[in-house]
């Protein structure tokens, strides 16, 4: 699967936001600050993940248009499950 540039554009700030985590528990910043910045990077990961699997949704449904053998439902209801999966 093609992944979009927004999706790698995403996971390259978490990971900018979780080397600049590391940099504040090394120096020994406030555990509230610390524990904000964590909270971002869940919601960054959780919004990624988001938009990696719908855009593997209309891949896989534009598929099994062309392949008799898949079934749009079932490609949406797999979607769905690796949405549940992520949380």
């Amino acid at each position: 699967m093609d992944y979009s540039k927004q999706s790698i554009h995403r996971l390259k700030r978490v990971e900018g936001q979780l080397r600049g985590v590391l940099a504040m528990m090394e120096e020994e910043k406030d555990c509230k600050d610390v524990v904000t910045q964590l909270s971002a990077i869940r919601t960054a990961i959780d919004r990624t993940i988001g938009l990696v699997v719908s855009e593997n949704l209309v891949s896989c449904v534009r598929e099994a248009n062309e392949d008799e053998n898949l079934e749009p439902d079932d490609v949406i209801k797999e979607a769905v499950n690796l949405l549940v999966k992520s949380r």
